[in-house]
């Protein structure tokens, strides 16, 4: 039965790396594939209660995830309904196309450690489309902003969902990651930054559309909201180390505060007016497929942890392998083909934490290398293919222009994160 489980998994991972092609949405997909995995499972097993114990225990773990995931895009959506991203990108203000390409890249890397590179890449390319009227110079700039959005997630606990997973698990903790990982995702971008800055000269063509661009939103109600946002966001790690309650809890909390705030902020006002401004409006928008993704691979990779073959697969590694950090490296550029949720999905389900404890060397490295990875292929991270599809960027375009400046970043961070924590 082990061997049909492994097949369905890889059928099904084979069909989502498809998507297009088949013309399915993977979060359909990908709940086939978890929830037939566990069925093969079950029905080879000699005892059903086990396997619907474990089953229970895993959805505890996945649910604090998805729960996490739901607050912060319900926060995110609600502070970009309320335009509050624009007070952020309203500074851009620049035509020097170098000094642009730095305060892009900057905004772009801190703004993903504080948000997520997946919301940071799709406001920063919607920032570009009103700020270059030229198509070359506003590819190279999105190319470049999707390595700065994943190099800023790799270091904060909420920048990636891949990190956010480690941190949830238990395998890093919220300050030691942002210490240990902070300057290793620095390199990575700064590399391809300096190597791609002498071909990076001139004026920004500005679009005649940004003049008089105007906003139904008041700027007290943006500055409002954005920093509410802020606060709540950067306020999870704080209420975790002083309660020691889970991340979701917080995230649950803040979510609370903010719908309050929101309610008194637009009391007194049409339905028709404040219809837009709302935390409902909000959950609509939410990446709903995006949640579902995760729910299906998180399910199917717990199936494949239950029936013990993610041992196996570690204890393959360390035999053919045997060096962690090359064992690693390797699973950070299987990312860049391969979704990294699943990889970091399958790592926690390899190594436990009496094997590799928390803030262990294994698994900062494996927030690094996760995180950065994907950006080697545009495919390989949810800011690559959400840049490729607002830009419209050609796969081999991306591969010819900006694949060999991620991966040399990414092996520089790596060179600096092997070498400080051997230091």
């Amino acid at each position: 039965m082990d061997l049909w489980i492994i097949l369905l998994f890889t059928l099904g991972y084979v069909a989502i790396t498809l998507e297009d092609a088949l013309k399915t949405n993977k979060a359909a997909i990908a709940l086939i594939t978890g929830v037939l995995c566990w069925t093969l499972y079950i029905l080879g097993a000699p005892e059903k209660e086990p396997v619907v114990h474990a089953l229970a225990e895993h959805m505890g773990e996945i649910s604090q995830i998805l729960f996490f995931l739901l607050g912060a895009m319900v926060t995110v959506e609600l502070i970009d309904a309320h335009e509050g991203f624009d007070i952020i990108t309203d500074r851009l203000r620049t035509t020097n196309k170098r000094r642009l390409l730095w305060m892009v890249c900057g905004i772009t890397f801190f703004l993903s450690a504080m948000l997520d590179n997946l919301t940071t890449t799709i406001v920063m390319v919607t920032l570009l489309g009103k700020l270059m009227e030229d198509r070359n110079d506003r590819l190279l700039f999105t190319g470049l902003t999707v390595l700065a959005a994943n190099a800023g997630g790799a270091w904060s606990p909420m920048g990636d969902v891949t990190t956010t997973m480690l941190w949830i698990g238990g395998q890093i903790s919220a300050l030691n990651i942002v210490k240990m990982l902070f300057l290793p995702s620095l390199v990575s971008i700064l590399v391809p930054i300096l190597l791609v800055l002498p071909r990076v000269k001139g004026k920004v063509q500005v679009p005649e559309l940004i003049v008089g661009n105007s906003s139904s939103t008041s700027l007290l109600d943006r500055q409002i909201i954005l920093w509410a946002g802020l606060i709540v966001l950067l306020g999870v790690p704080i209420f975790k180390t002083f309660t020691h309650l889970p991340p979701f809890m917080g995230m649950l909390l803040g979510l609370g505060l903010i719908w309050v705030l929101t309610e008194y902020m637009h009391t007194g006002k049409s339905e028709e007016d404040k219809a837009f401004h709302t935390v409902v409006y909000a959950l609509r928008k939410v990446d709903s497929p995006s949640i579902l993704f995760f729910l299906g691979i998180l399910i199917a990779v717990a199936a494949l942890q239950s029936a013990g073959m993610l041992v196996q697969v570690a204890s393959w590694l360390e035999h053919t392998v045997g060096n962690v950090s090359v064992t690693v490296l390797l699973i950070g550029l299987l990312s860049a083909v391969v979704d990294n949720v699943p990889l970091v999905a399958a790592a926690q389900g390899m190594y436990s934490l009496k094997q590799f404890p928390m803030d262990h060397y294994f698994w900062e490295f494996l927030a690094y290398c996760a995180g950065t990875g994907g950006s080697i292929l545009i495919i390989g991270s949810a800011a690559g293919v959400a840049a490729m599809g607002m830009e419209r960027i050609e796969f081999f375009w991306y591969l010819r222009r900006i694949s060999w400046l991620a991966l040399l970043g990414y092996f520089a961070g790596a060179l600096v994160y092997m070498a400080s924590s051997a230091l």
